[in-house]
């Protein structure tokens, strides 16, 4: 993969071309796409934890939610499937809401 680029949505380089850009893109081969994917999820988390408001917080869980969906389906992981996996084991061992921090 070349360091001076990152994944983006798919319909990114339209929206620059309407607005008068011209953006040089290419299509990753599968094994360039996990690792862009995984960066790109780190990408995502990184302006999740620096969102200064509500409206950006929103904003950037939506992308977060987006780049998961990709990474399963990269994976051959149906996207209904994982969330049955979550529902598992929110039932068996909870979710994260109660902010239970284990010393060790």
């Amino acid at each position: 993969m070349d360091a001076e680029g990152k994944l983006v949505r798919d319909r990114i380089p339209e929206i620059i071309e309407a607005a008068g850009g011209h953006p040089s893109t290419r299509v990753l081969d599968k094994a360039e796409r996990l690792p862009a994917m995984l960066a790109k999820l780190q990408e995502e988390s990184d302006e999740l934890r620096a969102a200064a408001s509500t409206a950006e917080q929103g904003e950037e869980l939506a992308d977060v939610l987006e780049v998961l969906k990709a990474i399963a389906s990269e994976l051959g992981q149906p996207w209904h499937e994982v969330e049955s996996t979550a529902a598992e084991k929110r039932a068996e061992r909870g979710g994260f809401e109660a902010g239970i921090w284990l010393e060790l």
